[in-house]
Order: C-alpha cells, then sequence, then structure tokens
C-alpha cells in the first residue's frame, strides 16, 4: 500500500476549488502533509474547508491549526475568493472521503457511498463494502445485487465523490487504529479534528 505524501490523489476538484487546491497543495505537502479535499460553501456567509491529514491517516488539532496559520498568508496573496469568508482547516473525520488509491485499499471492509461521474451498469450512485483494488478500479459488494451481481468493478478513473459511511465497525476500527492514544483529538462524537 502506497501512503506517501506525493500519492496523487485520483478524486479533485473543479472550477475555483481546483484553483485553490492548487494555491494550497504545495503548501500542504510542504509542512508534510496530504490535502484531502478543498471546499467552498455558503455556510456562515462563506466557509473554505480544506481537508488534509498526515501520511498516516492521523490529524491533530495543533496539525490543523498550523496549517491554517500557514496557509492564510498564500490565500491572501492569490486571493482567489471574492468575497469575504472563513478558512477552516480540518481532519477527514471518521466518515472520510475517499481520494487516494490507499484510501481504498485501507478501507477496504467498509460501507462507503460512492457518486459515478458516468454510470456503471446504467447507476451514477452506488452504495457498497469496497472490497479492494484491482488494477484501474476498486471492487465494491453490493445488496441487492446489480444485474446479478454482487461484487461489481467501478473504475476509478469515473469516480466523482466516494466517501466512508459512518457505522459501528467504521468506528470501531478507527479508533483501534489510532491507538495508544498520544495527542490525538477526543473523537467521541466522531467528527473531524479543524481549527478555524
Amino acid at each position: 500500500m502506497s501512503e506517501g505524501i506525493a500519492e496523487p490523489r485520483l478524486i479533485t476538484e473543479t472550477g475555483l476549488e481546483a484553483r485553490i487546491a492548487n494555491i494550497v497543495e504545495p503548501t500542504v505537502e510542504g509542512l508534510g502533509y496530504r490535502l484531502v479535499r478543498v471546499k467552498l460553501s455558503a455556510m456562515n456567509g462563506a466557509t473554505l474547508q480544506i481537508m488534509a491529514e498526515r501520511p498516516d491517516g492521523t490529524m491533530t488539532v495543533d496539525d490543523c491549526e498550523r496549517l491554517s496559520r500557514d496557509l492564510s498568508p498564500a490565500l491572501d496573496v492569490e486571493d482567489p475568493i471574492d468575497r469575504a469568508y472563513n478558512l477552516e482547516v480540518s481532519s477527514p473525520g471518521i466518515d472520510r472521503p475517499l481520494v487516494r488509491l490507499s484510501d481504498f485499499e485501507r478501507w477496504a471492509g467498509h460501507l462507503a457511498k460512492i457518486e459515478l461521474s458516468s454510470p456503471v451498469r446504467g447507476r451514477k450512485r452506488i452504495r457498497g463494502v469496497l472490497a479492494g483494488v484491482e488494477g484501474s478500479g476498486t471492487r465494491v459488494t453490493v445488496a441487492p445485487p446489480i444485474d446479478g451481481e454482487t461484487e461489481i468493478l467501478l473504475p476509478l478513473a469515473d469516480i466523482g465523490e466516494a466517501k466512508l459511511v459512518l457505522t459501528d465497525d467504521l468506528i470501531r476500527d478507527s479508533l483501534a487504529a489510532h491507538q495508544p492514544g498520544g495527542d490525538q483529538p477526543n473523537i467521541d462524537d466522531a467528527g473531524p479534528a479543524s481549527a478555524h
């Protein structure tokens, strides 16, 4: 499984969010983190969410604060957003987006919601258990079957968005992966660590 900082994201942003990702990704990687997602929303006027993690998948509140401090100047210089906004730097959280090949490998056995950019077997939305990576696709076990098949191969190039679904098994496995504690954030509410 490849988990380095340089592992490319297969699922990326478009439009203004892609421009912002191009601005922030060099700073994120330069500090030793991996960019997960950039999202601009109308929440509280406007909110720019930068989701990042360490190569091992962890992210503390201190990490979020450090990234926020270092990203602000780059965003101020480039000024990609034409209105006032709040910057929010956060971890991916437990029900995280899946954006790299290693995400689909690491989270095999867990339930995911997948939105496709082009239909596969006549469907653009798939919900199923990740069953690993094969070639340039990810296997997903679905119920009920699609066209009589319980396991389908989805080309990674056709995935527009993928996200883990919060389940008891996912919470248990996520907590077990980050033990013993150290300086991990308290995730009793299963939410992401973040700094504003």
